[in-house]
């Protein structure tokens, strides 16, 4: 028996009381609420994305907004830039966004690594952030021919600099600012000249 494909019009008639994504025709519900970490340094990567595209022939839009990258692929980022003014429809984003960038939980970090990166390489997102919001980390991707090629590892007292936009300079300390539960706290490696190789006389 075969699997039922779904479409942009299936889910434009679907509840939007519910998220919902499509990858390759099945569909995935998104539904539970993020987390508070989550909601937190989404809020923070938002004000600071539009502070800095405010004028700018980009634009930054968050979660929720949906992305149709084709008849079957719809997605909804957490976070993206589109600097193709013609992709900016009234219920939506036609075609792939400059930049995307996924806020990951335990939920729905397979999803996004496993299915959502290849979809968007495909498409040609030219970069992609993936942010861990605990232990502090973002990972920055950009398109290579046909696949990502790690960029840069960044964590909670970096600048993060983008590789597309290269004046945009996002301050990961206020990103990450929110509270650790009691023994939670990752201890941190002390850096040091590693004990190997030869002496100098």
């Amino acid at each position: 028996m075969n699997r039922r494909s779904f479409t942009w019009d299936d889910y434009r008639s679907w509840d939007d009381r519910r998220r919902w994504e499509i990858v390759g025709g099945e569909a995935y519900d998104m539904t539970p609420a993020p987390t508070t970490r989550h909601q937190s340094a989404l809020v923070e990567l938002t004000s600071q994305f539009q502070t800095y595209f405010r004028g700018k022939k980009c634009r930054a839009f968050v979660a929720p907004t949906d992305v149709k990258l084709s008849d079957e692929n719809v997605v909804q980022p957490d976070l993206i830039v589109v600097c193709d003014r013609d992709k900016i429809k009234p219920t939506h984003i036609a075609g792939a966004p400059t930049l995307i960038v996924e806020v990951l939980s335990p939920a729905t970090a397979l999803h996004d690594r496993m299915r959502k990166m290849p979809l968007y390489a495909k498409a040609g997102v030219r970069e992609v952030w993936l942010v861990t919001p605990y232990p502090w980390l973002v990972e920055v991707f950009t398109l290579e021919g046909i696949r990502y090629q790690l960029q840069g590892i960044y964590s909670k007292k970096d600048t993060l600099r983008s590789a597309t936009f290269q004046k945009l300079k996002i301050n990961l300390s206020k990103v990450f600012d929110f509270p650790l539960e009691p023994g939670e706290k990752i201890a941190m490696v002390k850096e040091s000249r590693p004990p190997y190789g030869r002496r100098r006389a």
